[in-house]
């Protein structure tokens, strides 16, 4: 049997093949433990649903909401899946499909925002993570709704949709707007904020993710010499592949256990180790998370942390800690089952209590002052100054206006600022 396993809310890694044996392992035990009892009562609600309901329902429509419903009562992540659930989950893996760009999940009955993509409808109408959708073109979201509603903001180019969005401590739900785009998620973003500094942005992990980073950080860093520090932003990351976080972790770490997950099958037993070469070279790193810091991308937060090589800040982070395997049914039908839960380097568990930052930050925006005149120290801060033959831009307007408003990466600047004056030079070559 093919299974993969998922480590996001719901994108695919890399698959595995189970053996007789290991098979075996995840039958029911021999004793039955479904009584006669049960089974009668099973039958006779189908029985009854079928007679006695206000409209006709067809013995597979019943069977499969019957499956559905067993897995719900799981846990949130577990579920069945059909083929267009599977396709939609194959599609997150390349970053392109059509949608709003994001990231849902059903919890109590209710569809809640773990996180929206960067530069997509949701997050450029603002919506945040911890929101819940409450209606989508006017239709209430239900607990018996509540899988066909994640369908619902998926469509073609160019379809609006209408979501009613309560926002967190929020007392009356808003209605957006969309309209539906093609969604292709640029995974890695980096720039320099300032000489000797750069800012690595990971929206989300995909395939080439890895890969991604690589190209553009080793491009940025041959221009920034020499390096002071990095700021890894994971804020309002959902997750992705396992094994693109644990490419990433390794990217920043020279030795080290990066993770393992420890689940009733053998094969869910796991632990992935660093391996030597650190692309920032040792050069103080702090990492972003937030409440939309999900699974994979607590992944590399917990790697990072636990063998101390960077500094986490911001709020504590979604806590999602378990891993979910797909396991085929046939072509078309696939049962996503939650398998095993996954352990940061010191063996802490963050399902449900997430990653705890080393400096803890409030959801608050910076803002220039609108009294107090700006100080003009000398002819480069007048406006419209004619520009020197010595002066470079630095920064374009728009990334020095997204600092300005953005306060956790401002406050990283300035921790980094003070790390990099403790940092010991490099030793000269012998």
């Amino acid at each position: 049997m093919l299974v993969k396993i998922v480590i996001s809310l719901a994108l695919l890694t890399t698959p595995l093949a189970l053996s007789a044996d290991e098979a075996k392992q995840v039958q029911p035990p021999p004793k039955p433990s479904v009584s006669m009892d049960d089974i009668r009562a099973f039958t006779a609600v189908f029985n009854l649903v079928k007679q006695a309901y206000v409209e006709p329902v067809d013995d597979k429509t019943l069977m499969q909401s019957a499956i559905r419903g067993l897995l719900a009562g799981l846990d949130p992540h577990s579920e069945y899946l059909d083929q267009r659930e599977m396709d939609a989950l194959s599609e997150d893996t390349s970053g392109s499909y059509d949608g709003l760009g994001l990231e849902v999940l059903s919890v109590d009955g209710s569809l809640r925002v773990v996180a929206p993509i960067d530069d997509t409808p949701a997050a450029r109408a603002g919506i945040k993570p911890g929101d819940v959708i409450v209606r989508i073109d006017g239709k209430p979201i239900t607990a018996d709704n509540v899988g066909q509603a994640v369908n619902m903001l998926r469509g073609k180019t160019g379809s609006k949709v209408t979501l009613g969005i309560l926002h967190e401590g929020g007392t009356a739900p808003e209605d957006y707007t969309l309209v539906r785009e093609t969604i292709r998620v640029a995974s890695v973003r980096v720039r320099a904020p300032e000489p000797g500094y750069v800012y690595i942005r990971i929206a989300q992990f995909q395939e080439d993710t890895g890969a991604e980073l690589r190209s553009k950080l080793t491009k940025l860093l041959s221009k920034q010499n020499p390096l002071r520090g990095a700021v890894l932003d994971l804020r309002s990351n959902p997750g992705g592949l396992l094994t693109s976080a644990v490419e990433v972790s390794d990217d920043f770490l020279d030795s080290g256990t990066i993770v393992t997950t420890r689940g009733r099958v053998k094969q869910a037993d796991l632990s992935f180790s660093a391996t030597p070469g650190d692309l920032l070279d040792g050069a103080p790193l702090v990492v972003l998370v937030d409440n939309g810091t999900a699974s994979a991308a607590e992944i590399v937060a917990g790697a990072l942390k636990d063998n101390h090589r960077a500094l986490i800040m911001g709020r504590r982070s979604f806590g999602k800690g378990s891993v979910q395997t797909v396991l085929p049914l046939d072509e078309t039908h696939a049962v996503k089952l939650t398998t095993a839960r996954y352990f940061t380097p010191s063996g802490t568990s963050i399902q449900a209590s997430g990653i705890q930052p080393d400096i803890e930050l409030a959801d608050l925006k910076l803002s220039v002052r609108d009294a107090p005149p700006s100080l003009i120290s000398s002819e480069r801060d007048l406006p419209n100054h004619l520009k020197g033959e010595h002066e470079k831009d630095g920064r374009s307007d728009v990334h020095a206006r997204e600092d300005i408003d953005d306060y956790a990466l401002s406050e990283a600047l300035n921790v980094l600022r003070g790390m990099a004056l403790q940092r010991k030079p490099a030793s000269p070559p012998g």
